[in-house]
């Protein structure tokens, strides 16, 4: 099982995945010895190369160009460090070389790819390291180099402080100080007070009359955004200590979701929130082209949960709870602590729960532990959060393939913080990297789906909105890609209206910890607050949910498959 390295909690992000983007940084000066030969990339004739012209400008802080060496070793940290989150996609790469100059990156796959765009999107500086096969240890408390508009100048527990990068080439022009704080008592009244000039809460019943200020203004936007409760089955079954996974169990599973009236749990906590709101019924999708119908959704019956559950071997004991071999199962419910809605739900569901007959109790611990300990670690029975993904659905495959379950065998790397292993879907998910036709790519999605349907490896509740909230008087011009996978990625456009020569950003969540491959960035608000803002990419991912080529390149990558 995943274990944590001492007290730090580790993390990644160079390619576009659930919730995740890419960044790199140290906390000090690294030697630069040539290493990324050591990590074996993957093997076989060339099925599809992919060229980059990085633009002949393009340099680091320090002046230093940006090249091949910074792409390949973005591929070997991604692919061989362990703990790496997502490793999907460069584990299709054979080699990146330079083509006719070090500022020409030619990619060689052994699999056509369908998805690159969203690889390297956060280069790692190859100068910053002293090992790109294994970079677990740096970028703990510092990001020593930048290749956009920002670079960092200090990162503690309290705010990190971004200037300008005095050597960034590109149009994307910063001004004054952009600063963001970790939210401390209350955001809103933060915001409201003047201390802060920017939040991006997540959306709760009420919060509307408290974000009413005549200065304040709020932004609802639909994304790419869906909550939900996840089953873990741990690894083959059991816990790190050896002990049965409970959600492990088919029967188990099923009926566990089937005593629960999601339409009445809708009611309870999200029509509060959002009146005209739907319950999800795509899995972890929101609807659109890739959400099958007639999945999901609420198929509360006692009676029918009584009867899976009996025969598959559980029984009531005199308590009324289910029980297998007279044994009756604790289930720990993570999630984060202050988060009133979950808190909410966990409050009305818990009861419920225990009169079908299931000893739920809450597991909690603060969104540092949450993101980056419990979840990578596997270290619950359920757990509830909002999954933020990019506009394509290749992130399904590190979040759900059978292969990307973190296990010491695959020296912790994936996503799959679910244990969830169903092969067809695997396979399913698996060739949809590879299709390049839109439509079998569409059909090879929705084949997975319905098979996490069947096994009821999840309870999907809302497509969730996002907001944005701001002072007027403050700041200005905002709101251009609050509707972005990326979030607020524009802050150079923003404008410093009250003149105190910096824009405050309140953020709901804090990384312990910059590492940009292992568990630090297992958040969106990592990828928001850290990573999307020093490292350079190919693409970028924009408002209406597409992908854009980058500044940093000359054009389109040059695409030839075999």
């Amino acid at each position: 099982m995943r274990r944590t390295k001492g007290a730090k909690a580790l993390a990644f992000a160079v390619g576009v995945a659930l919730a995740l983007s890419a960044c790199g940084g140290s906390d000090s000066d690294s030697s630069t010895e040539d290493t990324t030969s050591e990590g074996a990339g993957a093997t076989g004739e060339t099925a599809m190369t992919i060229t980059y012209d990085i633009v002949d400008e393009a340099v680091w802080e320090d002046g230093s160009p940006i090249t091949v060496a910074d792409f390949e070793c973005t591929w070997q940290a991604a692919l061989n460090t362990p703990g790496s989150l997502g490793t999907t996609g460069y584990d299709k790469i054979s080699s990146v070389a330079a083509g006719e100059s070090d500022k020409q990156v030619v990619v060689s796959f052994t699999e056509l790819y369908a998805p690159y765009k969203g690889l390297f999107s956060g280069l790692i500086k190859k100068a910053a390291v002293a090992n790109c096969n294994d970079i677990s240890a740096d970028f703990q408390t510092s990001i020593n180099y930048s290749g956009t508009e920002w670079k960092m100048e200090s990162w503690s527990k309290d705010q990190v402080v971004y200037v300008p990068n005095e050597a960034y080439w590109g149009p994307r022009k910063a001004s004054g100080k952009l600063v963001m704080v970790p939210k401390v008592e209350n955001g809103i009244a933060a915001l409201k007070a003047g201390e802060v000039d920017f939040i991006y809460p997540q959306f709760y019943a009420g919060i509307a009359d408290e974000l009413a200020d005549p200065n304040v203004k709020t932004v609802i936007e639909y994304g790419g955004d869906y909550e939900g409760i996840y089953m873990n089955q741990g690894v083959e079954g059991k816990d790190a200590n050896g002990n049965v996974r409970e959600f492990s169990d088919a029967a188990f599973r099923e009926g566990f979701y089937k005593s629960i009236d999601l339409d009445a749990l809708f009611q309870q906590i999200y029509i509060p929130i959002a009146p005209e709101g739907k319950l999800l019924a795509c899995g972890p999708m929101i609807p659109g082209q890739y959400c099958p119908e007639g999945i999901f959704g609420n198929k509360y019956s006692l009676e029918d949960a009584a009867k899976v559950l009996e025969d598959g071997g559980w029984e009531k004991d005199a308590s009324g709870m289910w029980a297998k071999d007279g044994a009756v199962p604790e289930i720990q419910w993570v999630i984060n602590t202050e988060n009133k809605r979950r808190e909410d739900t966990q409050a009305y569901l818990i009861p419920l729960l225990k009169e079908a007959g299931f000893n739920v109790v809450p597991y909690n611990c603060d969104a540092a532990c949450y993101f980056q300990q419990r979840l990578p670690g596997m270290d619950y029975d359920l757990a509830m959060y909002i999954s933020t993904a990019p506009p394509d659905p290749a992130y399904l495959v590190p979040a759900f393939a059978g292969d990307q379950v973190p296990t010491e065998a695959n020296e912790n790397k994936g996503q799959n913080y679910q244990g969830w292993v169903n092969d067809k879907a695997t396979e399913a998910l698996k060739n949809s990297d590879k299709e390049t036709d839109a439509d079998k790519r569409t059909e090879l999605i929705k084949e997975a789906i319905v098979e996490m349907d069947k096994d009821y490896m999840m309870i999907p509740f809302f497509q969730f909105p996002k907001s944005g909230a701001y002072r007027t008087d403050l700041v200005g011009d905002v709101e251009g890609q609050l509707n972005n996978y990326a979030a607020f990625n524009d802050t150079y456009m923003w404008k410093d209206l009250n003149g105190d020569g910096q824009i405050v950003i309140g953020a709901e969540q804090w990384p312990e910890c910059l590492n940009p491959i292992t568990e630090c960035a297992n958040s969106s608000w990592y990828v928001w607050t850290v990573g999307q803002v020093l490292a350079p990419g190919a693409y970028r991912t924009t408002n209406d949910g597409k992908y854009e080529v980058t500044e940093l390149l000359k054009s389109e990558p040059k695409v030839e498959t075999k």
